[in-house]
């Protein structure tokens, strides 16, 4: 079983690497989405490609087991997005991300968003060759999930707290999730956001772009 899934990483990780290649010869900010079912990542996504209408170009692959509902929604925020339905899988890899870029019309100097299946395993575990893994924890899960998942807070970059705006009304001990996620991973950054308020929205753009201008500019995304 070990030496299957060595094979399975390496040659994901083969593909991953020319999906990277051909990202940086184009410019384009690629970043994959990973969190648990429910917590509020395409809510957040819209809302921010809101925000950003205008300013950058974008585009979103979005990764389900079936339907196209949130590829519809980013849609109909007037941003393209291509559905991959992964059936029995739980999560996207470097292969599915090259045939869907063949499909997509991307332009050079663009922000490409992988909404990955939701699943805090497997998603952590598999390379698509993106700039950055970006966390989302929202604030109705439990605030040990980092320790609980360790490897996916532990290869992201950024972590957005979601859902803040319902603190109030929970007993969710915001500082110990923080706590937990920088144990394991002393770099990684944390906005607090909300789709509801647009609580952390605009700051997550700020990081976005800043991460795309250094890919333009041809040093990598190192935000």
């Amino acid at each position: 079983m070990l030496a299957i899934e060595r094979d399975l990483l390496a040659r994901n990780n083969t593909l991953a690497a020319a999906n990277r290649a051909a990202f940086a010869a184009r410019s384009i900010f690629a970043l994959n989405l990973v969190s648990s079912p429910g917590s509020g990542k395409t809510s957040l996504l819209v809302r921010m490609l809101q925000e950003l209408a205008g300013r950058i170009p974008a585009a979103v692959i979005e990764g389900d087991q079936q339907t196209e509902f949130d590829a519809e929604r980013i849609r109909a925020a007037g941003v393209p997005a291509l559905q991959i339905n992964t059936g029995k899988g739980c999560h996207l890899d470097a292969g599915m991300i090259a045939r869907a870029l063949a499909r997509m019309d991307l332009a050079a100097g663009s922000l490409l968003l992988i909404e990955n299946v939701g699943n805090l395993v497997c998603p952590a575990a598999f390379d698509l060759g993106e700039a950055h893994k970006v966390a989302i924890l929202s604030v109705t899960e439990g605030e040990d999930k980092p320790l609980k998942y360790p490897d996916l807070f532990a290869a992201a970059d950024l972590l957005l707290l979601n859902k803040v705006d319902l603190l109030p009304h929970l007993a969710f001990d915001t500082q110990r999730a923080i706590d937990y996620a920088l144990r394991l991973n002393p770099r990684l950054r944390v906005i607090r956001t909300s789709a509801t308020t647009g609580a952390g929205v605009g700051e997550w753009i700020d990081w976005i772009e800043a991460g795309l201008a250094a890919a333009r500019a041809g040093r990598g995304a190192s935000t």
